[in-house]
């Protein structure tokens, strides 16, 4: 892993329960400011990927670094460092941007006194 990159992802697999091979040896490395699409069709592995990634799925083997932390070894520091809304995101749509930041933020504990600096923060133009 060089210093320039963002993510690395070393021989992934995952299975799920019924036999269902999710991945099997994916591997990719993304740098630093690049943009990297992950495509393919129903089925082939691109939300489990994801899953791996923010640390909601454990691989059943191979290696997943982001932001230079293992996701497996340091799941923390990896939430710290990343964003991440699925499709369904399970905001509250009738509330305001602000609204739903103060919200994750409450859900993640965050204090008070940093939740409201890092929502102005990431609300700033």
């Amino acid at each position: 892993m060089r210093a320039s990159d963002a993510i690395v992802v070393e021989e992934l697999t995952k299975r799920y329960r019924g036999g269902v091979q999710a991945l099997s040896g994916v591997s990719f490395t993304v740098r630093e400011g690049e943009i990297y699409g992950l495509l393919g069709p129903n089925g082939a592995g691109k939300s489990t990927t994801v899953r791996i990634l923010t640390t909601l799925t454990r691989p059943d083997s191979g290696r997943a670094v982001v932001a230079g932390h293992d996701v497996l070894r340091e799941p923390g520091q990896v939430r710290r460092k990343i964003g991440y809304v699925a499709q369904a995101s399970g905001v509250d749509r009738w509330a305001t941007g602000r609204e739903n930041l103060l919200l994750q933020g409450h859900l993640e504990r965050m204090p008070g006194r940093e939740l409201r600096r890092r929502v102005d923060e990431l609300l700033e133009p």
